[in-house]
């Protein structure tokens, strides 16, 4: 069972979080996107509102799980965990996906990066709230918090509000499922858009060139002076990048 919400009408949008969160990370964002688009902002399988998933969930069951949910065709944007999803769903399902946004994704983390998320999946696991506590920091830079301490708050009591069992068992398809995709990344046929922020600790801006350079139809950008969270941080200048992207590749 997956919940979502829907906005505005026109072709379909489809809105995919990430890890730990739930649909309220697109909040800032629907507006610009329902004034041209039907907007649907599901929560993932193990998030929010959604059903659980089960031990050794995989990247490949969240994807068929969207899949079975989904529009006929829509415009795919997902961050970070959802942007793993939405790639996964590009591969097996491109009949399903008209252009693809990846917003703060991972990609061919070296061995360094790997080892840190392996670090987080095992904290995660141990101690949710020091997880919640060490996310909140890796996200927020001091200006922005100090600005915006209500929302690092909102954020973190979402993720601590997650089922601890579900949290691990999704992080860990985060902290994994990328060397799987990494190879395949050459099958994608949508038009693709890769952004991330400049300051982003962990889906940085080497990753998203090298997502740009990896998927056939596909361009990077890089917003200067954000870190993780882009929806909450500068949902202005992500919408009108993805609308820019969709009416770029709208009549083929």
């Amino acid at each position: 069972m997956i919940c979502h919400d829907e906005h505005g009408a026109g072709t379909p949008v489809v809105l995919l979080h990430g890890v730990g969160l739930d649909r309220a990370l697109w909040e800032r964002c629907v507006p610009a996107l329902a004034r041209r688009h039907r907007v649907l902002v599901p929560d993932l399988p193990g998030h929010g509102r959604s059903g659980p998933v089960p031990e050794g969930v995989g990247l490949a069951d969240l994807a068929e799980a969207v899949a079975g949910w989904m529009p006929a065709r829509a415009h795919l944007v997902g961050f970070s965990l959802g942007a793993l999803v939405a790639q996964e769903l590009s591969l097996s399902r491109p009949d399903l996906v008209d252009t693809l946004t990846l917003v703060s994704s991972v990609a061919d983390r070296t061995d360094e990066e790997r080892a840190a998320v392996l670090r987080r999946l095992e904290t995660a696991g141990r101690d949710p709230s020091a997880s919640a506590d060490a996310a909140v920091r890796r996200w927020f830079d001091p200006e922005w918090l100090a600005r915006e301490a209500g929302l690092a708050e909102r954020v973190r009591a979402t993720l601590t509000a997650q089922d601890p069992e579900q949290y691990r068992r999704c992080y860990r398809v985060f902290a994994t499922a990328d060397r799987g995709l990494w190879p395949r990344l050459g099958g994608i046929g949508a038009p693709a858009l890769a952004v991330t922020g400049e300051e982003d600790p962990g889906s940085t801006p080497r990753m998203s060139r090298a997502l740009a350079e990896a998927i056939p139809r596909a361009r990077a950008e890089v917003l200067p002076g954000a870190r993780h969270l882009l929806p909450l941080q500068c949902p202005d200048a992500l919408a009108r990048l993805v609308l820019e992207h969709i009416g770029g590749h709208e009549d083929g």
